[in-house]
């Protein structure tokens, strides 16, 4: 569930960095999608 919510954010980054729309929500979607992906990591380890 987290990994598809991970892949989700991803795809919308770049979407949004292709087409440079809403400026800086790109990057914060991909700090989000950062944080999850480490969040995850943690827990399995």
């Amino acid at each position: 569930m987290l990994f598809n919510i991970i892949i989700i954010l991803v795809i919308l980054w770049f979407l949004g960095f292709s087409f440079s729309i809403a400026g800086n929500l790109v990057h914060i979607l991909l700090v989000i999608a950062l944080i999850l992906l480490i969040i995850k990591l943690l827990r399995a380890a």
